[in-house]
């Protein structure tokens, strides 16, 4: 639940990130740009505390119907409220680092995430386990850790925004904020269902694995969370990629922004080339340390020495969805993503399973991965941020695909 509201939070900060990278690149400055960062912060506070009031009403109720009882529901009911509590702070805090972010300041936001992960795993014993006068909360006191540390972080972002001058509250803070709003959420909306869908993909995808058994779905899960380590540097590389795009395309330079796509989707082929050969040597030993189950460890091993080679072609897709994010295409972004999993992932994973078992997993996953890929290149070149002139373009499907960039968004 957590992860699918917080990938709501983050396409809001992609919304902000490409309306306000696209005004840097404008040359837009002054009250107009102090409005734009108001404006971002209030949608941002407004759609959080409404989402938070939601899921705090529905929590004994949700829980309750995915299986939680008894000690198990008492503490999730203990913990939600401080999280509730905390989700406006963080969301608010995104839309501002999206701010710098886009300005090109992203070692702020970094400095801001890593003292509030600090200052949380620094809280989280003390009120969970008690300290001195301080009762053992447990999962109650996890919430509150959570709650205090990110309201912490925000009223230091907020501190350090207004002394550097980022936010000025003598800009007419009510002027266009309707049309300010309008332009955020065209990107945000569908950036958090792009970024929601994935999680929810996965979820399917391991209801599949548990047709082979409980320690196929260890062995999935594991293999699952190193995955998700070995996607960072392309995270961070999509991350990276919106702001030179959404600076590149407002400042009407688009040779640089398809010179930034090229270089990133280079990058992706080259470090998935250097995971997959890593794989074949280390796949072993990491299971063995992500898995005590022996029969598990082989389900490990055998998901990340396979599915590596396809690991560059979700690389290609996320830095794909973020320039187009930028470019002001979220829509196309969106619908990569949905039919990547909708299409090719979903239907692929449970055929592949009835038919193969672990093996159709896997071969699922990778075929998903590059048909990634092949649609990251296709929509990239549809919305003018990539220019083929390789043999593919001559298949026919892609012949089809010229037609899109005359489509509305």
């Amino acid at each position: 639940m957590i992860v699918a509201l917080v990938s709501l939070s983050i396409g809001l900060a992609a919304g902000t990130n490409a309306v306000v990278s696209q005004a840097i690149g404008r040359g837009e400055r002054g009250a107009a740009r102090y409005r734009l960062t108001l404006h971002a912060m209030a949608l941002a506070a407004m759609l959080s505390s409404t989402l938070s009031l939601l899921f705090w009403l529905g929590a004994p109720y949700l829980f309750a119907a995915m299986g939680a009882k008894g000690p198990v529901l008492e503490a999730v009911l203990g913990y939600v409220p401080y999280w509730c509590l905390s989700f406006p702070p963080m969301v608010t805090g995104m839309a501002l680092n999206a701010v710098f972010r886009a300005a090109g300041r992203s070692e702020v936001a970094a400095t801001v995430m890593s003292l509030q992960a600090i200052l949380n795993v620094a809280l989280n014993p003390i009120f969970i386990f008690g300290l001195g006068p301080l009762p053992d909360l447990g999962a109650e006191g996890a919430g509150l850790a959570t709650f205090l540390a990110r309201s912490l972080a925000f009223a230091g972002l907020v501190t350090f925004a207004l002394w550097r001058g980022a936010i000025r509250l003598d800009c007419a803070p009510f002027q266009d904020i309707a049309k300010s709003l309008r332009r955020i959420a065209r990107v945000g909306m569908p950036a958090a269902v792009s970024n929601a869908i994935n999680p929810a993909g996965l979820t399917v995808v391991t209801a599949a694995v548990a047709v082979i058994g409980d320690t196929a779905v260890a062995g999935f899960g594991a293999a699952a969370r190193v995955q998700s380590l070995l996607f960072v540097p392309m995270l961070a590389l999509s991350s990276g990629i919106g702001p030179v795009v959404g600076q590149a395309w407002g400042a009407g330079n688009r040779a640089r922004a398809r010179d930034a796509l090229r270089l990133s989707f280079g990058l992706c082929l080259g470090y998935g080339l250097v995971v997959a050969l890593g794989m074949v040597v280390l796949a072993e030993p990491i299971a063995r340390v992500m898995t005590a189950e022996e029969g598990a460890m082989a389900y490990t091993a055998d998901y990340l020495r396979v599915v590596a080679w396809g690991f560059f072609g979700y690389g290609m897709l996320v830095t794909a969805n973020a320039a187009m994010n930028a470019r002001d295409r979220a829509l196309w972004s969106m619908g990569l993503s949905t039919l990547r999993i909708a299409v090719v992932f979903i239907p692929l994973a449970w055929a592949g399973v009835l038919l193969l078992g672990y093996g159709g997993i896997l071969a699922a996953t990778v075929m998903a991965n590059l048909a990634g890929a092949w649609g990251a290149l296709v929509a990239a070149r549809a919305v003018g941020l990539l220019r083929l002139n390789w043999v593919v373009v001559r298949l026919p499907a892609l012949r089809l695909m010229r037609a899109l960039p005359r489509m509305p968004n």
